[in-house]
């Protein structure tokens, strides 16, 4: 197992240094869902939401998530983001709306957590505005599908 890299050897906490590295075309994919009861998931594809419409407000959120991830997670680099794709859609089947986040840029250091980012902040969103009509909705399987660019290369989550 690789060493940590946001720990000093005392175990400090440290923002990594990427001023040597390559700045390169780095993305990253990454993709949730959250699960709720049918009848709210009507209210979401029928736009009967009293707060708005949760997928429209929610993709904004997400693409509003991606570019504060530094605000939020504390040794993560501000970056100058180029793309940030947001798309969201619903699956009765089972009774989810499906997440997905894309983040873009040229630098030296990776999107991936803002990825994770906007995915996160859009289902917290999806909840926030569905809430006052089921309490019980469920935010999972939030994870990392694909990352490329830099010197570790690709990631497809298989």
């Amino acid at each position: 197992m690789n060493d940590l890299t946001h720990l000093d050897k005392d175990g400090n906490a440290i923002m990594v240094d990427v001023g040597d590295k390559d700045s390169t075309e780095r993305t990253a994919t990454a993709a949730g869902s959250i699960y709720m009861e049918p009848e709210t998931l009507k209210l979401i594809t029928d736009k009967g939401v009293k707060k708005g419409d949760v997928l429209s407000i929610a993709q904004l959120a997400g693409i509003m998530g991606a570019k504060r991830t530094p605000d939020l997670i504390p040794l993560c680099h501000p970056l100058t983001l180029t793309s940030v794709k947001v798309e969201l859609s619903c699956d009765a089947t089972r009774n989810a709306v499906d997440i997905s986040a894309t983040c873009k840029l040229s630098g030296q250091t990776g999107v991936e957590m803002e990825a994770l980012t906007a995915v996160s902040i859009a289902a917290l969103t999806v909840y926030d505005m569905c809430k006052a009509v089921d309490r019980a909705m469920r935010i999972g399987d939030i994870r990392l599908i694909h990352k490329a660019g830099g010197k570790s290369g690709e990631f497809k989550a298989s």
